[in-house]
């Protein structure tokens, strides 16, 4: 089904500004949120994962229900999980489309991946951090 595809700050993200291989951030960045009667319609339920392909490339998330979220949209907090979907083009702006990018998504199985395994499949290298 297509989605249009919204980004953007949350608390949760925000905390995890620091130590950003940990697991605090990549709960808070991969997931998505949708709307219960979209999930209804994917027939998934929230918890599982989907698969959302963009301009940008694929990625694996979990999903959580939200009726703040209308149909028909989805929305995922900024971080490297919203940035392998979105994309590189910025239209001379040096600013990607954040909001409004149309997405394809399906029920997946997949597990969802780490942050390291995201950044090694665009060709980078995993973070780097002393604590590890």
């Amino acid at each position: 089904m297509t989605f249009l595809f919204n980004t953007g700050r949350t608390s949760a993200q925000g905390t995890g500004l620091e130590h950003k291989s940990g697991p605090e951030y990549r709960e808070a960045t991969s997931v998505c949120r949708m709307n219960p009667v979209d999930l209804m319609q994917l027939e998934i339920e929230a918890g599982e994962r989907i698969r959302a392909a963009g301009p940008g490339g694929v990625v694996v998330l979990r999903v959580a229900a939200s009726d703040d979220i209308p149909q028909g949209t989805v929305f995922v907090p900024l971080g490297p999980y919203a940035n392998a979907v979105v994309g590189g083009e910025t239209h001379g702006t040096g600013m990607p489309d954040y909001k409004s990018v149309e997405v394809e998504i399906e029920p997946t199985d997949d597990p969802v991946p780490t942050i390291d395994q995201l950044m090694e499949a665009v060709g980078g290298l995993a973070y780097l951090e002393e604590e590890r």
